[in-house]
């Protein structure tokens, strides 16, 4: 069922708690500041939801999965990310979303589940619109597993939200960092629900997978490099044309190599998200057999990229140095997206 498509029943109950949500116009006394979670009656995992309306823009609930998920919700919350950054956004969000869109909104694909479901819609954000977002991945169409889930979600939404309007304290925690949470407990076929203030846990990071570099590889670079001199700037991004490579399409987190005192771009690689530590080394070394030295220095500004390069820093000599901003790698950057423009539509 994990990967699996929604069935016809499935898709009929998450509709119904769609079309119920809309119903009560909840946007109309909550913003999206008003945090709350549903706890996965399978997985245990919280969802944290946030209804997004108030500002007459987008009507939808929006439910961070997880603390990875709640991390990506609280930079948005606080700034970080920018008002219509979209690309900024897809790299950080772990959610499931349920928007009321306008027709020409949707895909063929949702048209076609609406159809053989029988529904009517008409008018303006009236249309039910149902997205998986995962960090580098193109928002996509939900599982069998994310329907069900979504599915309680916005019925225990439905249910907060109505009794937030007769008691607006209801979501102000008696501790600091503490969310309220709809938990589930089985009764008889289905659930019942209690609420239960939780510190949310902190986020569990899968760390890349970062392959070593062995002393032979090392010795290679050693011969291939004439001479240590100038200052590189490195960075990891995703960029924003997506790529298909099976069912869902991903964002490829690219690594680029700039001079800094030239801007001359010195090399890039591309990986799939989370991939981009794998072979490495090997790339480097390629990239210094085509430019036949090595730097004295490389400028960096992420943790990734830190940790990416150390290994070979240390073995060959180069100075890392931390920096908040990559002048000349920022500019090649900027011209590699303009140029791009996001890839082909999808």
């Amino acid at each position: 069922m994990e990967d699996s498509v929604p069935s016809l029943r499935e898709w009929r109950a998450l509709y119904r708690a769609a079309v119920e949500f809309k119903e009560i116009e909840c946007w109309r006394w909550m913003y999206d500041s008003d945090l709350f979670g549903v706890q996965d009656p399978v997985s245990g995992e919280i969802g944290y939801c946030c209804i997004m309306g108030n500002l007459g823009e987008l009507f939808a609930l929006a439910v961070y999965l997880g603390s990875e998920g709640l991390e990506g919700y609280l930079k948005i919350q606080a700034g970080e990310i920018l008002p219509g950054d979209t690309m900024e956004a897809l790299t950080v969000q772990k959610c499931l979303m349920a928007s009321f869109e306008d027709r020409g909104d949707l895909k063929k694909r949702d048209l076609q589940v609406i159809k053989e479901l029988g529904l009517k819609f008409r008018g303006r954000n009236a249309w039910p619109l149902f997205r998986s977002y995962r960090p580098g991945y193109h928002p996509w169409y939900l599982t069998a597993r994310e329907a069900v889930y979504l599915t309680l979600a916005l019925e225990q939404a439905k249910e907060v939200a109505l009794r937030f309007r007769e008691d607006p304290e209801l979501l102000t925690p008696a501790k600091e960092n503490h969310c309220l949470v709809r938990v589930p407990e089985r009764a008889g076929r289905g659930w019942r629900w209690r609420d239960e203030w939780l510190e949310p846990a902190p986020p569990e990071r899968e760390e890349p997978v970062v392959e070593p570099p062995d002393e032979a590889l090392l010795d290679e670079i050693r011969k291939r490099a004439l001479v240590h001199r100038g200052t590189w700037e490195m960075d990891l991004f995703y960029f924003p044309g997506a790529v298909k490579e099976g069912e869902r399409p991903y964002y490829p987190q690219m690594l680029l190599w700039v001079n800094h005192h030239s801007g001359f771009i010195l090399g890039f690689d591309m990986a799939k998200p989370g991939e981009y530590g794998l072979g490495f080394a090997q790339r480097f070394a390629e990239l210094v057999e085509d430019l036949r030295f090595l730097p004295q220095e490389v400028w960096v500004r992420r943790e990734e990229t830190f940790a990416l390069l150390e290994p070979l820093a240390e073995g060959l000599g180069i100075e890392l140095k931390w920096v908040e901003r990559l002048p000349a790698l920022e500019e090649a950057q900027d011209s590699l997206f303009e140029f791009d423009r996001f890839g082909p539509a999808l």
